[in-house]
């Protein structure tokens, strides 16, 4: 069974993510402490999953992000209160996996987890979605054996939605997860790539439409129809 650390100082947490996860068939350590994680994860012990919330005294779970990915790819789910963007990218670009806000479902856990926990299982960060290769190691995206040709930022889009199914990125979002906070550019520079994207990927016969949709007076996402 995979195993699941849940980091949260508040103990009524800790047990309600217990009760959501172990009849789910995962197996759950808790600790209280985001120190006591990171010791926990830099002895080696292993760890399929991390759980871990955000405003915690002596270290916040940013911190505890950042130290955990100087040893560890253990995938982790940010919790927060939290739900602005600011918070949301900074935990993104410490090296987080997703983040759930709270309140959440019982059923928004379990399936964030799976789908983190699958990506993780995913080798040299490759994804296959419906025909449709995204491979970072080889820098490379095709679509039933025939190469797409795009530029290095147009291939980090496509990555960034395909990992992130079904989730609303504003242009802000967007430009700040593939350019970076610095970048001096305008949100129109988005929509020129998305455009050209999409104009890539209908020359390819993806049926592309179908899941690149823009979402009008937010952005952009990924739909995942199954």
């Amino acid at each position: 069974m995979p195993i699941i650390l849940l980091v949260d100082d508040e103990l009524r947490m800790l047990d309600l993510l217990e009760l959501y996860l172990t009849p789910n068939g995962f197996t759950c350590i808790k600790f209280d402490s985001g120190t006591e994680a990171l010791n926990y994860i830099e002895e080696g012990n292993k760890a399929d999953l991390m759980l871990l919330d955000i405003m915690m005294p002596e270290k916040d779970g940013w911190e505890i992000c950042r130290e955990i990915r100087n040893s560890s790819k253990v995938p982790i789910i940010m919790l927060t209160a939290r739900d602005q963007t600011v918070d949301i990218i900074k935990g993104l670009n410490m090296g987080a996996d997703d983040y759930i806000v709270k309140p959440f479902s019982e059923g928004e856990l379990i399936a964030r987890i799976r789908a983190v926990l699958r990506r993780a299982s995913t080798e040299n960060e490759e994804i296959n979605y419906k025909g449709l290769l995204w491979s970072r190691e080889h820098h490379l995206l095709k679509y039933e054996n025939a190469s797409i040709q795009v530029t290095p930022k147009e291939f980090e889009l496509v990555g960034l939605l395909l990992q992130y199914p079904n989730r609303v990125f504003s242009r802000q979002d967007l430009l700040t997860l593939v350019w970076g906070y610095d970048a001096e550019i305008e949100g129109r520079t988005i929509d020129s790539h998305v455009r050209n994207v999409r104009d890539k990927l209908r020359r390819a016969e993806f049926p592309v439409d179908e899941h690149l949709q823009t979402v009008w007076g937010l952005g952009y996402k990924w739909v995942d129809n199954k």
